[in-house]
Parts: C-alpha cells; sequence; structure tokens
C-alpha cells in the first residue's frame, strides 16, 4: 500500500497510508481534487496574483500581499524550517507535490478518479489555468489567512477615533471588531458527563466562505490516526483535531502581537531612506513590482520595507489623498522567519496532553487559546503563540519609528488557565489571554455558555447542539432598558418601566431572572404614537432569542439598526464618519457605521455621548420601524452571505438560507446593524469530540466537502447545519467505501 483513499457518507476524505510523507502527499493530491479551484485562489492571494483573474475587485487585497512581503515571508520561513527541522520541510514539500499532481488531474480528468472528473467551473469562466505549488506555498497560504487575524488595523481606527472625538472615544468605541475572527470553544471535564470522560465543542467564528475555510479530513498511517478540520491549502490539522487518545481545538486569544510604525521616510539618489530611533536615517530596501489586472492596465506597486519592517500603507509622498505618511508593519513570522509548523507533526503523533503541550510550545501565529483533553483524564487550558514584549503604546496606536523606546524586546510566555467546576469556556472574552491584548469580545457568549452549562449536571456528545444553536441575545438589554423609559402620554416626567431578563439554569428553560430598573428623567418627552407604543410594549415582553422564525427578533434587529443609523448620522460623531485615505482593504475596520453597530452597548450606557439625546434617537427609531415594521420574521432578512471569489456566483438576493442568531448569540451568525441584517460571519464548523470513544464524536461544516458546484457533496451538509445537527464521525475504514489505489 502506499496511499489510499476513502470517502464516507458525506464525501468527506478519509486517507491511508505507509509513512507520514506518503499521508501528507494524498492529503495535498486529495485536497486538489475537491478544492482545486479553491486551493489555487489561495495560492494566488498569498503571492498577490490573483487581480490578474479576479479583476480590480481584488488589487487592493493584492497590494497589501505584496507590500507586507507575504510571499517572501513564507520563502524565508521554509527556508529556516528546512533548516531546523528538515523532516517537517520534507513533510510540507510532499504535500505541495500532491496538491501538484491533484491539480494536473483536476486539468486531465479521468474515469479512476471520479472527484475530478467534474472541475471547477470557475477555471473556464476566468480562464484560469491551476499553476505551481512550491514548497513554501503552504505556509504562504496560512500567512494570508491570518495577517489580518489579529485586526492590527483596529490600531487605525483608535487612532483616527481619537483624533476626532478625543481619547475617551477610544474606550468608547472598544469592541469585537468587524474583521476580527472570534470563536466558541469549552472543555467539560469527564466529573461532569454522562461517560466519565471530557468532551470538547465549539465552533470556530469566520467569514463563511464557499467554499469552506475547513475541510474535515482523515489521516492514517502506522505512527498516528486522526481526524479534524484542516485548512485547505495547509497538511496536517492545526486547529482542531482527535487522535483516538488525545483532542484539541482553539479559540482566537484575542492577543495583540503585530505592531504599526509611523515612518518618517525621504528619497535620495540611491533609493530611500527612513528616520531611525538613533536620530540618522537608514537606508531602506526598496523595489517594485508588477500587478496584472484582468481586464486592466497593469499596476506598480513600490515595495519599501524599513528596519522595522514592509511598509504597507503610504511611502515618501503621503497616502493617496497626498497625506503625509507611511505606515510599516511588524508581525513575528517577518522578524523570526518561523510560522509555527514545527508543531504539526507533533500533534498529529500526539497520544496524551503532554504531547499537546509540549508541540504547542512552538506554536506561532495565530495566537489562540487551546483547550485538550485524552483518554487518561489530562486536561489543558493555555494559550499557545508568539506575542512580542514592547511598550503597551504599540497596542493601541501606530507609534513614530523615530522615537526610542518603541522596540521588541522578547516574546511573552504563554499564559495557563485551569477550570472552574469542571468546565473550561472561552468565547473571545477576557480570559488567560488579558495580558497580551487589547480588545476582547464581549462577554455574553462565555457568560450564556457557562450558564447553560452549569445547568446540567451531566453531559453527553449528543447534548451538546443544544449550546451551539442558543439564540439568547444578552445585548440587547441597553436597548430595551431605553425602550423601557419612553413615554405614552404627555407627563412631567418619563416613566419609569422594570425589564426582565431570563438567566436559565437548564439547556431549555429560565428558571431565574435579575431585575433592571431605569431611572426617572425630569425632562418632559413627546408621547409615544399607538403604533409605537405597541410595539415598544411588544419588545419588552419579547424573549430575547434571535430565532430564524422569530417575528419580535426581526423588530428587535430593524430598530437597533435604525439607532444605529440615526446615532452614526448625527452632527457629533459626523467628524469620524470620514476615514483616512488609507488602503481599501483596511476601510471595514475604518468605517463608523459597524463600530457604533459593535459599540452600541457602550454608547447606549455612557454617562453622556457628546450630548446626542439618546432618549430621542431611540424614539425616532422606534416611530420609524412602528411605521414600516419588517415584514416578516428575522430569518427573512438575517440570510447567509458567504464570501465567493467570483461575486457573480452568488445566488440571487433572497435564495440565501435564512438564520438564527446574531453577533453576540452562542450561535454567532454576525450582521452588521445598520448596514445589512446579511451574516458574512458565522461558525465556520462545529465539532464535538468525545474522549470515551472517537465514534460518538459529532462535525459539520456549513456547505459540504466538495468545493466543485454540481458535485453531490457540495451542499449536502448545509441542511444539518443550519438546523444545528452534526454528522457523524466515522473512523473505522471497513465502514468506508474505497474511492482509488494511488
Amino acid at each position: 500500500m502506499s496511499a489510499e483513499t476513502y470517502r464516507d457518507a458525506w464525501g468527506i476524505p478519509h486517507l491511508r497510508a505507509d509513512t507520514p510523507h506518503e499521508l501528507a502527499r494524498a492529503q495535498g493530491r486529495v485536497t486538489a481534487r475537491d478544492r482545486a479551484w479553491q486551493l489555487e485562489v489561495e495560492r494566488h492571494r498569498a503571492q498577490g496574483t490573483s487581480a490578474s483573474f479576479l479583476g480590480p475587485e481584488a488589487l487592493s487585497w493584492d497590494r497589501l500581499a505584496r507590500r507586507a512581503r507575504l510571499a517572501d515571508t513564507a520563502r524565508r520561513c521554509f527556508t529556516a524550517l528546512e533548516q531546523k527541522d528538515p523532516e517537517t520541510a520534507a513533510w510540507v514539500r510532499a504535500y505541495a507535490d500532491g496538491v501538484n499532481e491533484g491539480l494536473t488531474e483536476t486539468t486531465h480528468p479521468t474515469s479512476t478518479h471520479p472527484t475530478s472528473t467534474h472541475p471547477a467551473p470557475e477555471f473556464a469562466r476566468t480562464g484560469l489555468t491551476p499553476g505551481h505549488w512550491e514548497p513554501w506555498t503552504p505556509l504562504g497560504v496560512w500567512l494570508a489567512t491570518h495577517i489580518l487575524f489579529a485586526g492590527f488595523p483596529a490600531k487605525l481606527w483608535r487612532e483616527h477615533i481619537a483624533a476626532h472625538l478625543g481619547p475617551e472615544a477610544v474606550a468608547l468605541f472598544a469592541a469585537d471588531g468587524p474583521g476580527t475572527a472570534g470563536s466558541n470553544g469549552w472543555l467539560v471535564s469527564g466529573e461532569r458527563t454522562t461517560t466519565g470522560h471530557a468532551l470538547i465543542a465549539g465552533d470556530p467564528h469566520r467569514f463563511i466562505e464557499d467554499p469552506g475555510v475547513y475541510q474535515q479530513i482523515h489521516l492514517s498511517c502506522p505512527e498516528f490516526d486522526v481526524v479534524g478540520l484542516a485548512v485547505p491549502g495547509v497538511p496536517g490539522v492545526a486547529h482542531f483535531g482527535h487522535t483516538g487518545t488525545v483532542a484539541w481545538a482553539i479559540t482566537n486569544a484575542m492577543a495583540d502581537y503585530q505592531d504599526l510604525y509611523r515612518e518618517r521616510l525621504r528619497r535620495t539618489g540611491a533609493g530611500v531612506e527612513a528616520l531611525g530611533p538613533d536620530g540618522t536615517w537608514h537606508r531602506a530596501a526598496r523595489h517594485t513590482e508588477t500587478i496584472h489586472v484582468a481586464g486592466e492596465d497593469t499596476v506598480e506597486v513600490e515595495i519599501i520595507e524599513t528596519d522595522r519592517g514592509p511598509v504597507i500603507a503610504g511611502g515618501p509622498e503621503g497616502l493617496d489623498d497626498g497625506t503625509p505618511a507611511a505606515l510599516s508593519l511588524r508581525y513575528p513570522p517577518r522578524v523570526t522567519a518561523d510560522l509555527g509548523f514545527g508543531a504539526l507533526l507533533p500533534l498529529l503523533r500526539a497520544r496524551r496532553v503532554a504531547d499537546v503541550d509540549r508541540a504547542l510550545d512552538a506554536w506561532a501565529e495565530p495566537v489562540n487559546v487551546v483547550q485538550a483533553a485524552d483518554t487518561e483524564g489530562g486536561l489543558l487550558h493555555r494559550v499557545a503563540g508568539r506575542v512580542p514584549v514592547r511598550p503597551a503604546a504599540n497596542g493601541l496606536r501606530p507609534v513614530p519609528a523615530w522615537e526610542p523606546g518603541q522596540e521588541w524586546t522578547g516574546w511573552h510566555t504563554p499564559p495557563r488557565a485551569g477550570l472552574t467546576e469542571g468546565v473550561a469556556v472561552m468565547a473571545n472574552q477576557r480570559g488567560p489571554s488579558t495580558p497580551l491584548g487589547v480588545e476582547f469580545a464581549a462577554p455574553h457568549r462565555a457568560e450564556r455558555i457557562t450558564a447553560l452549562l452549569a445547568g446540567r449536571e451531566r453531559w453527553s456528545a449528543s447534548d451538546m447542539p443544544t449550546i451551539h444553536t442558543d439564540t439568547h441575545l444578552a445585548s440587547a438589554t441597553p436597548l430595551l432598558h431605553h425602550l423601557a423609559t419612553l413615554t405614552t402620554e404627555t407627563t412631567g416626567t418619563t416613566e419609569t418601566t422594570e425589564t426582565t431578563e431570563t438567566t436559565p439554569t437548564t439547556a431549555t428553560s429560565p428558571t431565574t431572572a435579575t431585575t433592571a430598573t431605569t431611572a426617572t428623567s425630569p425632562t418632559i418627552a413627546t408621547p409615544l404614537t399607538p403604533k409605537a407604543a405597541a410595539l415598544r410594549d411588544r419588545l419588552l415582553a419579547w424573549d430575547r432569542r434571535m430565532d430564524a422564525d422569530s417575528a419580535d427578533a426581526a423588530a428587535y434587529a430593524a430598530v437597533r439598526s435604525a439607532v444605529v443609523r440615526r446615532l452614526a448620522a448625527h452632527p457629533a460623531l459626523a467628524p469620524a464618519a470620514v476615514a483616512p485615505a488609507y488602503p481599501e482593504v483596511l476601510q471595514p475596520w475604518l468605517a463608523l457605521v459597524p463600530r457604533v453597530a459593535y459599540a452600541l452597548e457602550h454608547l447606549l450606557r455612557a454617562d453622556d455621548l457628546y450630548g446626542i439625546d439618546r432618549a430621542a434617537t431611540v424614539r425616532a427609531a422606534l416611530e420609524e420601524i412602528a411605521g414600516r415594521p419588517p415584514a416578516g420574521p428575522w430569518g427573512d432578512t438575517h440570510r447567509l452571505a458567504p464570501w465567493r471569489a467570483l461575486p457573480d456566483a452568488d445566488p440571487a438576493p433572497g435564495d440565501e438560507p435564512g438564520l438564527a442568531g446574531d453577533h453576540d448569540c452562542v450561535l454567532c451568525t454576525s450582521a452588521v446593524p445598520g448596514l445589512t441584517d446579511r451574516a458574512a460571519r458565522g461558525p465556520a464548523a462545529r465539532y464535538v469530540w468525545d474522549l470515551a470513544d472517537r465514534e460518538n464524536s459529532r462535525w459539520v461544516v456549513p456547505h459540504g466537502a466538495s468545493g466543485v458546484p454540481g458535485s453531490p457533496h457540495h451542499r449536502d451538509q448545509q441542511p444539518l447545519w443550519l438546523d444545528g445537527e452534526l454528522a457523524p464521525v466515522v473512523t473505522d475504514f471497513d465502514r468506508l467505501t474505497k474511492e482509488s489505489d494511488d
């Protein structure tokens, strides 16, 4: 046997080989068969060449990829890996070789490989021919996937909002930003399960892409047998895996490990120089690259790198609008030539929690909170990744490169944590990684998961979807409190109305409540119209669940969006509405409406909001929606909006599936209130790892195992994903269908 490919009922690939290298080659080959278009898009994005077939819409990304030196950094990291860890380098090379073999099969399909007989139609539509993967390409794909993961553009937002509204606005607008990826994850020890063995469950929240960002896979050879969620284009199973005796999963630690430096650059006869912290000018590396753009002229891009790092925005002449500015990006892999790939093989070979722990000591990028458990009762809850030691100011905003004291002086020791009452919950809130970050997600998801877990004495793997799919929206409280103060009659004071928020002690039924009372105001309030008063009363009686079939959830979301729009349009916030002329790819972090939407809790609770009459704003929003209420339930407008490399491949409006959940629900399907109810972010996978018996584990992805439209496994898991159900994990090869001998 060299390598064998099997499939289960969901088309998920199960691979068996004699050696890890043959297995990596088989993984690359089967991924290219199933995801050829996706792999080639990712390869081009890593190289900054995607505009050559996707057109001008991809140009801003290509500029960033070139200027940030993603491909060059990947090459450096692979060269260092060859010297430091030749076994892993050869294993990665074998994966790239397999991808090239699979791409060839896609271009020239045969009856031997039925999954390749229908090559992705996107190649014909764009005229793209599959290219060649270099050994460093998987590292480039990983780097491109995560370069914006830590959200360094948030530093530009903090600088922008502080400049226009004052430094106090930074904390006021602090929230999980529009481009930040998050996750839910929880570990339940054996003392809290029906089997006496641990369970690990959760769901990574990322932009939902089509094909999906995670690939379900089973990798088996004499050295290891692992099921998990792989990133297409990268060998092994990095984030979520189960070896039979130990399992692990991650959430985003929300750590800050990328710095922006303001550079002073000048041109000389020999090139470009940058002013350093020693007060002298230093030669910067400089060259020019050409980006080909489908249907348009080529574009020249100047690449500059200072002693801090590559310049990603601006230059000696400033930004595109003439503003004098240049920003360099310093990120760990560029500094260390290490992406942490040395952890991948040890993770596959892990047998116990201690093995996972040792493997993660080599982890670099991105920085994660890891939960792991083994069949002997071992438990692990730690941060993994590389975070530089430097001044606190570096984490808040761009810092001047020409001033001393901004340097990196070492690396933080990743923190560790334990369990509380037999469970550990992470949902990007402040936790073990608090010393390493600046902004974290609101605590709502973590608190809700903790409450749900506390409501049952013993948990089984089959119970976990009740947590995955919980739709309670605790963040609705501030807006509902404002609604409670609105009057129905003209009086000298506004009403005082008590509102209750239920906190369940079980996964299914609320039994306790906390009461919040709004204060009276001495001002004379405009009375509500009867329709608005009826809508207010309806929302105050709402159960705060963002269910897809809930008309009340739709009404709440509509009022919330109207409040966001009105706040963002207020003259007091108008100075922040015009974003600086940074590259287009960074603009989502600088847009005012999403920032108001995600910080709405803070804005409504603040003692004062720049003199804005929030009661009047909420009243006007309520009247607006009462006059034009939503025509249907939440799922009518809260629809899945996956990212596709070819936008014109999107379904017609209304054809996307309707969704339950919301940004701060455990079922985190993120819309952008004030802009759209469509959800571009959500659970990119769901999983339950059972340490009692791996065959009792479960998983699901939003679409299916295949990235080829028309394949029977292109969309077959979507009904499960929408209904909160999970597919069985099958690891017995006798229960699988053999596809081919290679």
